[in-house]
C-alpha cells in the first residue's frame, strides 16, 4: 500500500525586512522540497507568509523543521507548522476549477462596517475570498477631504447561488452605506480591456448641455421638464430631442462657444484620460448630445472618437433642426460595434460608460457596463453602477492600483 504524502502549511509572521523568503526558501531547496503553493501579504510593515510544500518521500519532516525553527528565531519572526492530510488537500486541488469573480468595494473612507457588510453578502451566497488587495493609495490620517477614495478588491471562489438576490443586495448596500461595488467575473477579458466608450451630458460634465442651452434661449424650464422625462425613459428619446432643439430657433451660434469653455468637468475625468492614454486603451463619446460640445472635450481629454448630434447652423444662429442620423440609445450600441470591429477588439474587450436611460443598449451590450451616477431603472438595468465617487473609479474596475495611475 503506498505511503501516504507528507504536506506541511509552513506559516511565517513578523516584521517584514529584505531576506526572509529567500533565507527561508533557500533551506526547503537544500531539501529538494516540492512547493504547493504559497502566498505572501504584508500589512503596515507586518509579514504574513504561507508556504505549503511536500516532504520528498526520502527525507524526513524533522530536520527541515528544526532548520526552519533555527533560521526563525535568528532573524526574529514566528513560524507555525500545520500537517495537512493528503485527501483534505486533494479535495482543495479539486476545487480548483470553479468559477472566480472579483468584487471591488469603493469609498470616500473605508470603515469595518463596510467590510463587514459586504463580506456577509459574499458569504451568503456560498463564495469563498481567496484574498484581499488594496488598490488605493496609504490613507493620511489627517489628509481627509471630498476627493478622498479608498478602494479594495476581493477575489471570490465559485457560484453565487442567486445572482439577482446578490445583486439586489449589493445596491441597496451601496445606497445605505454611501459606497459602490462593483461584481466581475475574472476571466481573460476582465484583463484585457481595450476600448471605452462614454455618455457625455451627467457623464464626462456635470451638466446637460441642451438645457443651458436652453436657459440662455429663455425656454430652461419647458426643455429641462423634457430632458428629465427622457433621461427616466418616460418618452422617446428622438421624440424628446427634436422637441428640445425646436425651442432653441434662433439662439445665436457665440452661445456654445461660451457653454464649452465653462463645462463642469466630472471629478476623476482628466486622471482617468490620461491613465488610459498612457496604456493605450481607444476611447470615444458617444452622445445623443451634440458634436460642438464633443469636439471641444476631444480636444481637452485626448479622446479618439466622437460620435453626436450635429445642430443645423445658418447666419451664426440656430435653426431647430438637426443634421443627420440623430445618435439615440440604438444608435449608441450600433456605433459601439462598429468601432469594436474598427479596432479589431471584442465586445468582451469594451467598457460603457453613461447615466440615462438611452445609454442602456449600449451598456448591456459591452463587457462592462457602468451605469454612472445614474437614474434608479438605469442602476436596476446596467451590470454595475458607481455614484459615490468620480470617474476615475473605473481604472479600479480595471485592477489598476493607485501607483499606476497618472495624475
Amino acid at each position: 500500500m503506498p505511503k501516504n504524502k507528507e504536506i506541511i502549511l509552513l506559516n511565517i509572521s513578523g516584521q517584514d525586512r529584505a531576506g526572509v523568503t529567500a533565507s527561508l526558501t533557500g533551506i526547503l531547496a537544500q531539501y529538494d522540497i516540492n512547493i504547493l503553493d504559497i502566498g505572501q501579504a504584508v500589512i503596515h510593515e507586518d509579514l504574513g507568509l504561507g508556504i505549503l510544500f511536500e516532504v520528498p518521500e526520502k527525507s524526513e519532516s524533522s530536520p527541515i523543521l528544526k532548520d526552519l525553527l533555527f533560521k526563525a528565531y535568528e532573524m526574529g519572526i514566528n513560524v507555525k507548522f500545520t500537517p495537512i492530510p493528503q485527501e483534505k488537500y486533494e479535495e482543495w486541488v479539486h476545487h480548483q476549477g470553479k468559477d472566480r469573480h472579483i468584487v471591488t468595494l469603493l469609498a470616500r473612507k473605508l470603515k469595518s462596517v463596510h467590510l463587514a457588510k459586504v463580506s456577509a453578502i459574499i458569504a451568503s451566497q456560498q463564495l469563498n475570498i481567496d484574498y484581499i488587495t488594496r488598490l488605493s493609495g496609504r490613507t493620511p490620517l489627517d489628509d481627509f477631504n471630498q476627493n478622498t477614495r479608498s478602494v479594495v478588491e476581493f477575489s471570490v471562489r465559485g457560484t453565487p447561488t442567486d445572482y439577482v438576490k446578490m445583486k439586489k443586495e449589493f445596491t441597496d448596500l451601496a445606497s445605505e452605506l454611501g459606497i459602490d461595488i462593483a461584481f466581475q467575473e475574472d476571466n481573460i477579458f476582465r484583463r484585457n480591456r481595450r476600448m471605452v466608450c462614454f455618455d457625455m451630458d451627467s457623464t464626462l460634465i456635470q451638466t446637460e448641455v441642451i438645457d443651458q442651452l436652453a436657459y440662455c434661449a429663455g425656454v430652461g424650464e419647458e426643455v429641462s421638464a423634457i430632458t428629465e422625462s427622457a433621461m427616466r425613459g418616460e418618452i422617446d428619446f428622438k421624440e424628446s430631442f427634436i422637441k428640445r432643439i425646436s425651442l432653441l430657433k434662433g439662439l445665436d451660434e457665440s452661445v456654445m462657444k461660451d457653454i464649452a469653455e465653462k463645462l463642469p468637468i466630472t471629478e476623476g475625468a482628466e486622471r482617468l484620460f490620461k491613465t488610459l492614454k498612457q496604456y493605450g486603451y481607444k476611447t470615444a463619446i458617444l452622445s445623443g448630445g451634440f458634436t460642438y460640445f464633443g469636439n471641444y472635450l476631444k480636444n481637452k481629454l485626448g479622446i479618439d472618437y466622437v460620435f453626436a448630434n450635429e445642430l443645423e447652423i445658418k447666419d451664426n444662429k440656430l435653426t431647430g433642426k438637426h443634421l443627420n442620423e440623430i445618435v439615440d440609445g440604438n444608435r449608441k450600441a450600433e456605433l459601439l460595434k462598429l468601432l469594436a470591429f474598427k479596432e479589431d477588439i471584442h465586445l468582451e474587450q469594451v467598457i460603457a460608460v453613461g447615466d440615462g436611460a438611452n445609454d442602456l443598449p449600449m451598456l448591456q451590450l459591452a463587457g462592462l457596463g457602468i451605469a454612472f451616477h445614474a437614474k434608479p431603472k438605469v442602476k436596476e438595468s446596467a451590470k454595475n453602477s458607481i455614484s459615490n465617487i468620480g470617474l476615475d473609479a473605473l481604472l479600479y474596475l480595471l485592477g489598476f492600483r493607485d501607483r499606476e495611475i497618472k495624475g
